[in-house]
């Protein structure tokens, strides 16, 4: 196998792909909680908390944290998203052993003080105000918002002003307790680096609350709305428009890509092709997909003018139906394989990116594949696989998300 998994004795997962051409070693500590693990009370807290690692612990300050990592020539970052939370570094292949009681201190020993609790909660509603300004961001928390309406899938990552400015020291550690244990945790790491010294090191220092992984409801159900309108008096107007798509473990995944990548990824894309190149109607248009335990998503963005909007929304609509009633050829199939390939194999160039690629498929207990064998995945890929998987997504329900000048009732009839 191309990389190795142990299972300590007390839960946590250790992964690490060895790549001795490297003189440096990417390393994350993953947690299986994300903003979809919250209460309506909780919203945020995933990511809260995140920001709350970096704080101080009984030994250290906020200060020593940032000092030693920089005294390494190490990054080091975090990220929290709707079903896992990481915090990273990569660091030169000596320094590993530091580096990985660094970040052991820091997510065993918080000290989530109630004054750093108070300042940070000021930061985190900045940055929900900076989102709320950023009308391409916030568009996709809305479209998100539309799709799962009431379930936390829908619910912004970073929360609200009002969950947010609740946050303290007792319920931010007890949100901690529930779900930073060893059965929720996985480390993993890319690069030069010896897996049973890794194995070694994580017994040593990282010590978590003993608990079993959290298992999380099954059979998802959620009925899309199909509009929903902020109304902004805005220089465009942002549109997301789409559906709810398989799980990230279907085995339609690969041919669900290879159409996001033939209908909206790159400038060879159709949408990009008719709606900018065509009609010079957007900047910015594109597809996207994303996969969730249960559900997902595949939907389009554009940025217009508003007097564009009904235009942009007819054409989207026209290509999902050329994509569904005519498929693709071969050529946009071979390009598009090919488009994915090369982004794939370039991209496992980056230890950081093949830690993430570790340490996300053990903490979604997903189907760990070689570079080869994804290679091979996209490559099965055939024309109709395509059309089939684009005619089962929008066979359901469609949604769409506007921000920009307008009331409800003025777009209400393009939803079509």
């Amino acid at each position: 196998m191309f990389c190795e998994v142990t299972t300590l004795d007390n839960g946590i997962s250790v992964i690490s792909e060895r790549i001795d051409t490297v003189r440096s070693v990417a390393i994350g500590v993953w947690f299986a909680v994300g903003s979809r693990d919250e209460s309506a009370a909780e919203s945020g807290m995933s990511h809260f908390l995140e920001h709350m690692m970096f704080k101080g612990t009984d030994t250290r300050s906020a200060a020593d944290i940032s000092q030693a990592f920089d005294g390494l020539g190490a990054e080091l970052n975090a990220f929290t998203s709707k079903e896992y939370t990481c915090y990273y570094s990569r660091v030169i292949d000596r320094h590993l052993p530091t580096a990985i009681e660094l970040l052991s201190d820091m997510v065993s020993n918080s000290l989530l003080a109630d004054d750093a609790c108070a300042s940070e909660r000021e930061v985190v509603i900045e940055e929900i105000a900076r989102m709320e300004d950023t009308p391409d961001d916030r568009i996709h928390e809305r479209f998100a918002k539309a799709l799962w309406p009431g379930h936390p899938l829908g619910a912004s990552i970073l929360g609200s002003r009002e969950s947010v400015s609740t946050f303290g020291n007792g319920s931010t550690a007890a949100f901690k307790d529930s779900h930073y244990t060893t059965g929720n945790c996985v480390v993993a790491a890319a690069g030069n680096v010896e897996h049973s010294q890794l194995v070694e090191l994580i017994g040593k220092h990282l010590t978590l609350r003993s608990g079993s992984r959290t298992v999380r409801d099954s059979g998802f159900q959620s009925s899309p709305e199909p509009l929903s309108v902020l109304t902004r008096d805005t220089e465009q107007s942002h549109i997301c428009y789409g559906v709810t798509a398989l799980n990230a473990q279907h085995e339609d995944r690969f041919a669900l890509s290879v159409a996001d990548t033939i209908f909206g990824r790159g400038m060879s894309s159709r949408l990009f092709m008719e709606i900018r190149e065509k009609l010079g109607l957007a900047y910015a248009v594109y597809s996207f997909v994303s996969l969730f335990q249960d559900t997902g998503q595949f939907a389009v963005y554009a940025g217009t003018r508003p007097s564009n909007t009904e235009q942009v929304v007819a054409t989207i609509r026209n290509e999902i139906d050329r994509l569904c009633d005519s498929g693709v050829t071969a050529e946009e199939l071979d390009r598009a394989k090919k488009a994915m390939t090369g982004s794939l194999v370039l991209g496992l160039e980056s230890t950081p990116n093949r830690m993430t690629r570790l340490g996300k498929g053990l903490i979604t207990n997903a189907e760990l594949l070689s570079i080869d064998e994804l290679v091979d995945r996209i490559e099965s890929v055939t024309q109709a696989d395509v059309i089939r998987v684009a005619r089962e997504s929008f066979s359901g329900p469609r949604s769409l998300a506007v921000i920009g000048p307008y009331a409800q009732d003025d777009i209400a009839h393009l939803i079509g």
